[in-house]
């Protein structure tokens, strides 16, 4: 009787168990199929060189049947249930160069800048932005926010920045919509602070006066706050393995992971802004995984760092742009998220205002960064004006859109289109998807948005014009990709 008993019970709990794993293989196969293609179109927006295409709706796709394409058949492959990062958002720098040049526009020019940028709908609908604490090199001038030796901050005010940087701060989240993912960076603490007594040409934050810096950080994003610009997040320090000619200041990757866990970690918790995310290194790709691997392996300093900051500037070494160190460091550190914080061409010539290769730099890194894990993604600055500045060192660049001041006239590069091919169309929250190509000479990323709709950015650098297909789940759009192009293909 116990025997039968005994069989009784282990048929009732494999019984059990099966109808549980047959429960969870619906759930799964439930979840699989959360997305088809059915009906859904495609709407293809795309810039050209040669053309008169610019972020311009050039055709609608249906899909077809086509369950496996062959390898004569060039092809992206998209996947949405294969889901990676959230985006953050994507924007460009509100620098003091940038506030001084809008300043000098006709309201008219301003408006239509401001909704360039930001509406979303008649614009490119930038979402988020960063802004210096104290002077750049992209400021007419060297400033700081408070009197010599006053360690203690009784003097601090940003004064300064209400002629031109806070009205532009401003009327940007205005056009935005009234919400802007802000943070903010210093390139120096003041000279007194810094053992080579100067703002500019690196130097080293004194020991004394790690905590006083530390509390400068909450002074700023207090202010800026109470004036009514909500924060979002600050880096820890511009460059920092970095000896410029204008503001500047060097940490070793142990010195910043000391500060972080000692100093300004503590100081913002305390203070009451725990919730603000920190990003430590802000510099170029090359160093990113030993920056990331010396900060994020010491828990007492990672817990306080919400991302990792980097730059496209390894160029200048005669490098690449190195994407694989951008991969190696979110493969090492899922948990912490990468953020685009600066890029811009350098060398400012005005001949080369329609050089092509400006977008293209931009779609390329842009790709790039997203597949290799960034959650974020900042240009330099939103603007400057006829001669690359104002910069109070020589060091002229080009941005996205360029004003001649003397004529009051705005003038717009394909970087500036290239961006909106992400930023109009993808949207914070959204998921980067999986995607791949089958041909080298087409690139690209692909995300899906909160309310559904699938956004594919597709590129091409190549002379060659390229017939390909959307596939997605054994159905296929096709179209042509012309040369030197950038498409977004939203499917809804």
């Amino acid at each position: 009787m116990k025997q039968n008993l005994s069989m009784l019970l282990i048929l009732a709990t494999a019984f059990t168990a099966t109808a549980q794993n047959k429960k969870n293989v619906r759930t799964v196969t439930k979840t699989v199929q959360t997305y088809a293609v059915g009906n859904k179109k495609v709407t293809v927006y795309t810039t050209a060189e040669k053309s008169d295409y610019r972020l311009s709706r050039t055709e609608t796709l249906n899909f077809v049947e086509n369950k496996q394409p062959f390898e004569t058949e060039p092809t992206i492959f998209v996947d949405p249930m294969i889901k990676y990062q959230t985006l953050v958002g994507i924007g460009g720098a509100l620098t003091d160069a940038s506030a001084e040049t809008f300043a000098k526009l006709s309201k008219k020019n301003q408006q239509e800048l401001l909704s360039a940028y930001y509406n979303k709908d008649k614009g490119i609908g930038y979402t988020l932005a960063r802004t210096n604490i104290a002077s750049c090199d992209f400021s007419s001038g060297s400033y700081t926010y408070v009197q010599d030796n006053d360690k203690d901050l009784k003097t601090f005010s940003v004064a300064h920045d209400e002629q031109f940087k806070i009205p532009l701060i401003k009327q940007a989240t205005a056009a935005a919509g009234g919400k802007l993912t802000l943070y903010v960076s210093p390139w120096s603490p003041p000279a007194w602070m810094k053992d080579n007594n100067s703002l500019i040409k690196g130097g080293h934050l004194l020991p004394q006066y790690r905590q006083s810096w530390a509390n400068h950080y909450v002074k700023f994003i207090k202010t800026y706050e109470a004036m009514g610009m909500p924060i979002w997040g600050l880096s820890v320090q511009n460059e920092p393995m970095a000896k410029q000619i204008w503001e500047s200041c060097v940490y070793t990757a142990e010195e910043e992971r000391d500060f972080i866990k000692n100093f300004l970690g503590p100081t913002l918790h305390k203070s009451g802004l725990a919730s603000k995310k920190l990003i430590a290194w802000d510099h170029n790709r090359d160093q990113i995984f030993q920056r990331a691997s010396t900060i994020l392996n010491d828990k007492e300093a990672a817990k306080y760092v919400w991302g990792i900051g980097f730059h496209w500037y390894e160029t200048w070494t005669g490098s690449g742009m190195q994407f694989g160190n951008v991969r190696q460091t979110h493969e090492a550190y899922p948990d912490k998220a990468l953020i685009f914080t600066e890029g811009c061409k350098e060398k400012y010539d005005v001949k080369k205002l329609d050089d092509w290769t400006l977008g293209e730099r931009y779609g390329y890194s842009m790709i790039n960064d997203f597949n290799a894990g960034t959650a974020a993604w900042t240009d330099w600055n939103i603007l400057l004006d006829e001669n690359g500045g104002p910069n109070h060192v020589g060091n002229f660049c080009f941005a996205p859109v360029h004003a001649d001041v003397k004529n009051d006239k705005l003038i717009y590069t394909n970087a500036y289109y290239y961006m909106g091919h992400f930023s109009k169309f993808i949207r914070p929250g959204a998921k980067r998807i999986g995607t791949a190509s089958s041909r080298d000479l087409l690139q690209s990323t692909a995300f899906l948005n909160t309310d559904g709709k699938l956004v594919v950015v597709v590129m091409n650098q190549s002379d060659e014009k390229l017939k390909y297909s959307l596939w997605i789940k054994g159905q296929a759009a096709t179209t042509t990709s012309l040369p030197h192009s950038i498409a977004t293909l939203v499917v809804e």
